[in-house]
């Protein structure tokens, strides 16, 4: 199994061949927006009119295959916050009007689940036994505080899910090529997940470049998860298909991943 592109006409994302509902993490084309924002920004905390956002919203929806009034966004503040959600947390396209969060859990066929990023960590998961979905966003403070084990114990305490049942996938984000940090990163991650996440750290003279997707994946492999698909695009390496907020130092859009709860054995 692995991540390929798709395309619904300009629309272009990727998906994971193991998760078998609707979901993708999305690219920056196939959307209305224009400038910094160009095309799909899905956030509704930039300059791009809320109209345009709305619009690229809609794209998405009929791109992937959702309703956009069962869509259920997070309001993203770097924490391992999870909320449990139905169809009656759903309260418009704008992502402001949402509860602090940084992860959501699902199990109500027709719901979808959205989380934004450019250049964390966008982590997607799918039980197939019970139907029940997840999203998180992992930046660097919510994979130390391991927001994707938390995610799986979420989706194991609300819906019954078996963790090794769970197909995850983690997708485009800041690889270790370009997340170069100071001392307070890699000591946060080694406090969180032990001699294990010495593998994902790198020292270059005074700085260090840190692996997120791989200890991202070592949290979910820590969890329980048996199936893990992972990216290799690297959103700086790749600015002009993915915001990156170390490229453009904020002024950007946001891509998203979202997933879509179809029910059990979907």
């Amino acid at each position: 199994m692995s991540i390929i592109t798709k395309k619904q006409g300009a629309l272009e994302y990727l998906a994971a061949e193991g998760i078998l509902v609707p979901h993708g993490f999305t690219t920056r084309y196939g959307g209305v927006s224009t400038g910094a924002q160009a095309s799909l920004n899905l956030a509704s905390n930039k300059s791009d009119p809320m109209e345009n956002v709305e619009k690229n919203l809609r794209i998405l929806a009929a791109g992937i295959g959702f309703d956009p009034g069962k869509l259920v966004m997070t309001h993203q503040i770097h924490s391992d916050i999870v909320r449990p959600v139905t169809e009656a947390d759903a309260i418009g396209l704008c992502h402001r009007d949402y509860p602090a969060c940084d992860g959501l859990v699902t199990d109500r066929p027709g719901v979808a689940l959205l989380v934004f990023t450019a250049d964390c960590t966008p982590l997607l998961f799918y039980d197939p036994v019970t139907g029940a979905v997840g999203a998180a966003h992992a930046g660097w403070r919510g994979t130390a505080a391991d927001i994707a084990g938390k995610v799986v114990r979420a989706m194991a305490e609300h819906y019954g899910c078996d963790p090794g049942n769970i197909h995850a996938a983690i997708g485009p984000n800041i690889a270790q090529c370009h997340f170069e940090t100071d001392a307070d990163v890699p000591r946060a991650m080694l406090q969180a997940f032990g001699p294990q996440a010495e593998a994902y750290i790198l020292p270059k003279g005074e700085k260090f470049h840190v692996d997120l997707k791989g200890i991202n994946a070592l949290a979910l492999r820590r969890a329980g998860v048996g199936h893990i698909e992972i990216s290799d695009a690297c959103t700086f390496c790749q600015s002009s298909r993915f915001w990156s907020h170390r490229v453009t130092r904020g002024d950007r859009g946001s891509q998203g991943a979202v997933i879509v709860c179809q029910g059990g054995n979907a």
